[in-house]
């Protein structure tokens, strides 16, 4: 004769019963949390520009619009929650914010790159050192976004980035100008 698996039975109602269901409950919850906080990962904190209400309304679509992974990296939670932007991967993340300024370097000269139609500044001194982070501006669209992808996801995690946020970029942003 074998031996029962459980000491007590485990019938509804009794306390044997709560305990199983509340251990199962509680597992259940902390795998959730490790999951939506990106393998227990802090928050990314972004900063948060100030822009006009239409600019934040469509920051907020363009927010919503994007993918959960990105160049095989996963999303992460920023902080603040609110923040118009999104972060991917370890540390250092991809990073996206939403309602920036033209960039400093950007001038009636620069070139930029394009991927499926949309045109991103990168600076000249990034795109031929491959030990350097990219930081990349879509500056014929408003409102402008920045991107920045660490230096160990080069090269191919940065045409990854550009193809992948083509799509959420033209449904979600006005096109003001194309980048030449």
């Amino acid at each position: 004769m074998r031996a029962p698996l459980l000491s007590t039975p485990r019938r509804p109602g009794s306390a044997e019963f709560f305990r199983t269901r509340r251990g199962v409950v509680a597992s259940a919850a902390a795998l959730l949390a490790v999951s939506l906080t990106g393998c227990g990962q802090n928050p990314v904190y972004l900063d948060t520009p100030t822009m006009s209400q239409e600019d934040a309304a469509a920051c907020q679509h363009l927010k919503d619009a994007l993918p959960d992974d990105l160049a095989d990296q996963h999303r992460r939670l920023t902080q603040p929650a609110s923040a118009l932007g999104a972060a991917w991967g370890d540390d250092p993340p991809v990073t996206l914010l939403c309602g920036v300024g033209v960039p400093d370097s950007f001038d009636k000269f620069a070139t930029c790159e394009e991927a499926d139609g949309v045109g991103w500044f990168v600076p000249e001194a990034q795109i031929d050192d491959q030990s350097k982070d990219v930081t990349m501006t879509t500056v014929g669209y408003r409102p402008r976004i920045t991107v920045t992808v660490p230096s160990r996801l080069r090269p191919d995690g940065v045409a990854a980035v550009m193809s992948t946020l083509a799509g959420p970029v033209k449904q979600q942003l006005r096109l003001v100008q194309a980048c030449q």
